[in-house]
């Protein structure tokens, strides 16, 4: 029996010194065109917001491909000289329970110092 690989939904956020919104813009807009199915591009003067669903076996798996994207398609897309700055990988089962998970009580925790 062959096993299926697994759908995670992924977003990848980079971050670096500010530069033109339009600047951003095209670029991302040469990624969506050369990476098909991104699926949300968010972006500002100085951080970028990438989400798509992929599939892979494992989270390692699959946020190590997240983790390159930006680089891979750097000089293609003339993406900004940025780095990721956070990665979020979520199966699919999770991100469609996450609204009836809304209801769960939220513990108050008040940080410690080190």
């Amino acid at each position: 029996m062959i096993e299926e690989a697994r759908l995670w939904h992924v977003t990848v956020t980079v971050s670096g010194s500010p530069m033109e919104p339009l600047l951003v813009r095209g670029a991302l807009q040469r990624l969506s065109e050369q990476r098909p199915f991104l699926s949300g591009l968010r972006f500002s003067a100085d951080r970028a917001e990438i989400t798509y669903w992929d599939e892979a076996d494992s989270l390692v798996d699959i946020a190590s491909l997240a983790l390159r994207l930006w680089n891979e398609y750097r000089d293609s897309a003339k993406l900004p000289n940025w780095e990721v700055v956070g990665l979020e990988v979520v199966e699919r089962d999770v991100r469609a329970t996450r609204s009836q998970h809304d209801a769960m009580v939220d513990l108050s925790v008040a940080p410690q110092p080190f």
